[in-house]
């Protein structure tokens, strides 16, 4: 394990040192990935049956990354249609304050409906629209990441452990949803007029005209409705027939290609090409799927291996407070995936120990996913702005994570004084 251990964190560490080093994250995620499962190889008691294991794994880790791949596409075809000039032209005020209030507001409650990390992906292209300047929009960007990891926590589809707790039946979907929109509020407030008391001026180079294209108004609204549409529509489709999230969002993708085939159809080859689907999928940030996968591929290791399992037992036998010890996990979650770690606790506390709507788990769903706010590399969210905008590791450590963190323990405070 500590051979296992000491790769994982060689690896992370080299990962926040791209720029430093000038190799590209996704080829040193995939690397740590699989040295990840090689060095697990040895050290099993049963070498055969790591290949099972990584399999299952690869199930679990492909309905994630087909996910991102589908919400890119449909952004990027949103996006070539010139969609979001809709939501560009609804923003009236260039001044950074209010703008930043606005945005992370709708960031927030449009994270619990459609979920963090399809949101994030959506403000991204936003924002690329809306400020130019690459300073303003990564901070901009910073408390996009609190905003959508905040909004997601408190609702049953909003986020991926938050989801896991709820199909689990450890939590109900009302009782969540009650107990947490507070404090995840909370989360996001005290960051938020932190971060607007320093900021000062207007976006300059806000843009409105519409850009000349062979688009007719039509049919941006045609694409723009209809992709809002289909990605709304994901959550509803796993509640109706409980398939994995991806199957409802590869279901949306094929939709809206097949809807943007009729409306381009009289289009000359060369107008219609750069509005196809087609030429979506070669625009996506590609480096930043495989990022994803070295990631998470490295993390279901440590997962196979009984790292985390360890660590959470190692947490409850020294500490033993309840809260501190969910806290704990919540902020080692900004180094670890969540979502492992939420499923070591489910394995460790049972129902019959925390049955459900027990505080245990309200404030479990809340921490994990609230505290990987902390590090760019330690959400969905975090990870996908980090790979669609190249964000500095460390540029995120020094001006948001002392914000996200500040919101974290706000959060929590009020969780633990009003509802634990």
């Amino acid at each position: 394990m500590l051979v296992l251990s000491l790769i994982f964190i060689l690896g992370y560490s080299l990962i926040t040192l791209e720029h430093k080093i000038g190799v590209n994250k996704a080829a040193l995620a995939l690397l740590t990935g699989v040295l990840c499962w090689c060095a697990y190889l040895f050290i099993a008691s049963d070498s055969h049956l790591v290949p099972e294991q990584l399999m299952h794994h690869l199930g679990e880790i492909s309905g994630i990354l087909f996910f991102l791949l589908g919400a890119m596409t449909i952004v990027e075809l949103i996006d070539a249609h010139d969609g979001f000039h809709i939501i560009i032209t609804s923003i009236k005020t260039t001044n950074k304050r209010k703008l930043l209030w606005i945005i992370c507001i709708i960031t927030f409650f449009l994270s619990a409906v459609l979920d963090n990390l399809t949101t994030t992906i959506l403000m991204v292209s936003l924002l690329r629209k809306i400020i130019p300047d690459k300073s303003d929009r990564w901070l901009f960007l910073g408390l996009v990441i609190i905003a959508a990891n905040a909004g997601g926590a408190w609702s049953p589809i909003g986020d991926v452990t938050t989801t896991m707790l709820w199909i689990g039946g450890q939590i109900t979907s009302v009782n969540i949803m009650a107990k947490l929109i507070i404090p995840s509020i909370i989360c996001l407030l005290v960051p938020l007029m932190i971060a607007s008391l320093r900021l000062k001026g207007d976006i300059q180079t806000l843009t409105k005209e519409v850009p000349a294209s062979v688009i007719s108004r039509s049919h941006r609204n045609i694409i723009f409705f209809s992709g809002i549409g289909v990605l709304s529509g994901v959550p509803v489709f796993k509640s109706i027939t409980h398939l994995p999230p991806f199957m409802g969002m590869l279901l949306g993708l094929g939709i809206l290609w097949i809807i943007s085939e009729i409306i381009h159809k009289d289009k000359d080859t060369e107008d219609k090409d750069s509005l196809s689907v087609v030429y979506a999928l070669r625009k996506i940030d590609t480096p930043s799927i495989l990022f994803f996968l070295g990631i998470l591929v490295a993390i279901s290791a440590l997962q196979s291996a009984g790292v985390l399992t360890v660590f959470a037992g190692f947490l409850d036998k020294n500490i033993g407070n309840e809260s501190l010890i969910v806290m704990i996990i919540g902020l080692f979650s900004a180094i670890v995936d969540n979502v492992p770690l939420v499923a070591a606790s489910m394995g460790m506390y049972d129902l019959s120990q925390y049955p459900t709507d027990h505080s245990f788990w309200e404030f479990l769903a809340y921490c994990t996913g609230t505290g990987g706010s902390a590090l760019i590399i330690g959400s969905a969210a975090g990870v996908a702005v980090m790979g669609m905008e190249k964000m500095d590791f460390f540029w995120y450590l020094k001006k948001i994570a002392w914000l996200a963190l500040i919101g974290f323990f706000a959060g929590a405070i009020t969780f633990v004084t009003f509802f634990g």
